[in-house]
């Protein structure tokens, strides 16, 4: 219409050159109008699509995302990245982060030194509740703490839900202040039943919400700076675990519920710091591939899936699916090595429970035996920083040689212990146990990246800690009946030293079958290589095959994990 326009007008001015061209044939002038025509749509066509373009990168430069059309869907969904899933997020590193660093050390150290300093409060439970004619007393009393460090692991991919759902700072916080009322309400329990409710399910299920939060916060705020965020964390939580000792030493005279009431005050602390956990990413954002996690990644879905045959039933399992993830249990290696790992802790917790009651039958003249409790933290600290800096520097799956080596030294120092007959020898044995306790922590999280890659190590934790949960309660209780059974602790910490001997057995043949699997694989792709190389073109020598941060394919590490 512009087109057609501008010539009309301009027809009167050129009469001299309609003069010149009398042979001008109509139908050419009409065919050239419409070609100009055409190129003037293409035109504004284009104009139209830069002006879609930009405000499609404003809307994803402003945080939202663009809605797909039902029809390429299928196709974008492949390759769209949603900017909610942290997709060019980059952490402050630092600021306003080690305010968040100082919270998670309190949490961790609070948590994690209660329970450790567990020793002390079981002494003291055993005096408050000790019946002379009842010979399973050690094994009733046993079960308050395993119960609680139980449910701290047992918790564990529940409170992974949870904080994914509803973020880091709203779970902490919730967790902090049940295990707040947990520790509270046991110092006015005056029933051994009712402390296993307050201290064992309050203050464990508390204390695992509050504990996990404090570990995800620190990828919001640090990525440069995250090993050194991790070791100021550890090392903290470490003092508490040498400090808490003392303080309960000190404390003992004014009895077991002024005791509770002190280390409550831990916990109203924590709730209170556990505000300083502000998220940089919304819940469930993490740094996985779209549609891996929950929250915005439901727009790669189709629209008209929802639409024609869901139902909130299907939208349950959903839900359910994508938050109870069990695809790492399809990976042979990581079978074996959480059954190696939830073989082991079965004798794992026992020494932090019964050792200051062992070293007052044993060693009736010392009034020291908080000095084991501080030699534990503070080895167990010390180990965490040091074997954390060796493993970064071993390669791929040989990194869990270092927990076959803990596991065997932690079951032989558990069977030296009753052998012991000066209390310096016990001191040296519970720094070995800290060493090693701090080598198979600092572990876990590379060995179940090795095992399953970075998109499914979360889980894989998560689903390790609750396999841990069981085998952790049922040691202390087995110890303690082992002990009201035999009159002395001989019997139970030499058989608490075989479940992490046997455990570190186990562990030993997961990279022989790591290896076995990747040979297999390599000559499956050969064969398949040969038989159709007449069909394919040669790979440009370019070309780098897909890695990890270790430099071997993984088994569970998929193509969609190669952007990482």
């Amino acid at each position: 219409m512009g087109i057609n326009g501008l010539d009309n007008q301009a027809q009167p001015s050129s009469g001299e050159s309609h003069r010149e061209e009398p042979g001008a044939d109509p139908q050419m002038e009409q065919r050239d109008a419409q070609v100009d025509t055409s190129k003037e749509d293409q035109a504004v066509d284009s104009e139209c699509k830069i002006v879609q373009e930009d405000s499609t990168l404003q809307l994803i430069e402003a945080g939202s995302k663009p809605q797909l059309s039902s029809a390429s869907e299928p196709e974008a969904g492949v390759h769209v990245e949603n900017p909610g899933h942290g997709a060019g997020f980059v952490p402050p590193e630092g600021g306003y982060g080690w305010l968040v660093v100082f919270a998670a050390t309190w949490c961790n150290g609070s948590i994690f030194g209660i329970q450790n300093s567990f020793g002390i409060l079981h002494m003291m439970l055993v005096k408050e509740h000790a019946n002379p004619e009842d010979k399973t007393s050690q094994f009733k009393v046993a079960w308050v703490g395993a119960l609680a460090m139980g449910m701290i692991f047992f918790c564990s991919p529940v409170v992974s839900m949870f904080t994914d759902r509803f973020g880091c700072r709203k779970t902490a916080v919730s967790g902090a202040m049940v295990a707040f009322l947990g520790l509270l309400s046991s110092s006015f329990a005056n029933s051994l039943s009712l402390r296993y409710f307050t201290y064992g399910i309050l203050f464990g299920c508390g204390s695992s919400f509050a504990f996990q939060p404090s570990l995800v916060i620190l990828g919001h705020y640090f990525r440069q700076r995250l090993g050194l965020a991790n070791g100021v964390v550890t090392a903290g939580a470490s003092l508490f675990s040498m400090g808490l000792p003392v303080l309960l030493k000190m404390v003992e005279p004014w009895g077991l519920s002024r005791t509770f009431q002190i280390l409550s005050l831990f916990m109203l602390v924590q709730a209170l710091l556990a505000l300083l956990f502000k998220p940089l990413l919304p819940p469930g954002g993490g740094m996985g591939p779209p549609g891996m996690g929950p929250g915005p990644a439901k727009a790669l879905t189709q629209p008209g899936a929802s639409a024609q045959g869901g139902s909130r039933w299907s939208s349950v399992v959903s839900e359910v699916r994508k938050y109870f993830n069990l695809r790492v249990f399809h990976i042979v290696t990581y079978r074996v090595w959480a059954f190696g790992v939830a073989t082991a802790v079965l004798g794992y917790f026992v020494p932090y429970i019964h050792l200051i009651n062992f070293v007052k039958e044993q060693f009736k003249g010392t009034d020291k035996e908080w000095v084991l409790l501080v030699c534990i933290g503070a080895s167990s600290g010390l180990g965490r920083l040091a074997f954390g800096k060796i493993g970064d520097h071993i390669p791929g799956l040989k990194k869990i040689y270092m927990q076959v080596v803990s596991f065997m030294a932690l079951g032989l120092m558990s069977m030296l212990i009753p052998q012991c007959t000066v209390f310096e020898g016990l001191v040296v044995v519970c720094v070995f146990l800290g060493l090693c306790d701090g080598c198979f922590l600092t572990m876990m999280a590379p060995i179940a990246f090795e095992l399953v890659g970075p998109m499914q190590a979360s889980q894989a934790i998560g689903y390790l800690l609750g396999l841990m949960a069981l085998p952790m309660t049922a040691g202390p209780p087995i110890a303690g009946l082992l002990h009201d059974y035999f009159g002395n602790y001989t019997v139970a910490f030499s058989l608490a030293g075989v479940p992490p001997i046997v455990g570190g057995v186990v562990l030993f043949f997961v990279p022989l079958i790591h290896r076995k699997l990747q040979r297999g694989q390599a000559a499956g792709a050969s064969e398949e290589t040969s038989t159709t190389a007449h069909m394919l073109p040669t790979a440009h020598p370019a070309e780098e095959s897909k890695g990890c941060s270790n430099g071997v394919i993984l088994p569970g590490y998929t193509d969609v994990e190669t952007h990482i």
